[in-house]
């Protein structure tokens, strides 16, 4: 087995049960959402990104296919981000939900960018050198950033949205929601300019990780049937995993401070 992390192992463990659970269901899981209704062969689009979930998820744990099934996850990720989310910045472009959107894919992408640029082989380098090393996680680390910074600000212009999540027992729930988002933004910006970046990065997945564990785990806890909110689970969980892998890229680097790239 080729495990490269803690966070790699989670990340490939969360794809092969995000594809077991869109194969069983028959639809998509829900990181593969925004697809129009009426778009033709849906159901086939549906049962093709469980399959990419679960063989690269399991491609993941092998050596000799982990850089290949990170690569495949990467570009299929990348091309759902520019396909599928995109578009509502396009057709969107002051709403803030737009980015949100697809922030939450670029979290994916990031992930499975930082284990690609991990395992290339000497032929990506030479095809694709920008993508893969430490350029690529770089890269990566950025786009996470860019991320964070429009989850924060969706606390702000959602707040009638975010302040009701946070658990009853804690006082204050608008302050709490302005307190994460400020939180997501400081760190987007903090690994953008690559300043204090490998704190940023762990504390924003510890945020998405509390996030999962405090609000919609005590919801399903409660009994709640309503799909959104399962969905919503599911998902906060596959943006913590995603996270951790780029936390991880991280390894060695001082906690404070600039991070130099290697």
């Amino acid at each position: 087995m080729r495990i490269a992390s803690v966070g790699h192992a989670v990340f490939a463990a969360t794809m092969v049960a995000l594809g077991i659970l869109g194969l069983t269901r028959g639809s998509f899981a829900p990181i593969w959402d925004a697809v129009p209704k009426d778009l033709p062969a849906r159901e086939a689009l549906a049962y093709l990104c469980a399959l990419v979930s679960l063989m690269c998820g399991i491609g993941l744990f092998w050596q000799r296919t982990a850089a290949a099934a990170a690569r495949a996850l990467f570009v299929y990720l990348s091309l759902w981000l520019l396909a599928f989310k995109v578009r509502f910045i396009v057709t969107g472009p002051l709403v803030e939900g737009s980015y949100q959107s697809c922030g939450e894919t670029a979290v994916l992408v990031a992930g499975a960018w930082v284990l690609y640029a991990w395992f290339a082989a000497e032929g990506d380098g030479r095809r694709v050198g920008f993508a893969v090393g430490a350029g690529g996680v770089r890269l990566a680390t950025v786009l996470y950033g860019l991320a964070l910074i429009a989850f924060g600000l969706s606390h702000f212009v959602y707040l009638n949205l975010t302040a009701p999540l946070v658990p009853a027992w804690l006082p204050g729930h608008a302050f709490w929601a302005y307190f994460s988002g400020a939180a997501y933004i400081a760190a987007g910006v903090a690994m953008i300019l690559n300043v204090c970046a490998r704190l940023a990065a762990a504390l924003s997945v510890l945020e998405m990780g509390m996030l999962t564990v405090l609000v919609w785990i005590p919801i399903l806890a409660a009994g709640s049937k309503d799909p959104s909110q399962w969905s919503e689970t599911i998902l906060s969980w596959a943006l913590t995993a995603a996270g951790w892998v780029v936390a991880d890229s991280y390894r060695g680097k001082p906690w404070l401070g600039r991070v130099r790239s290697a």
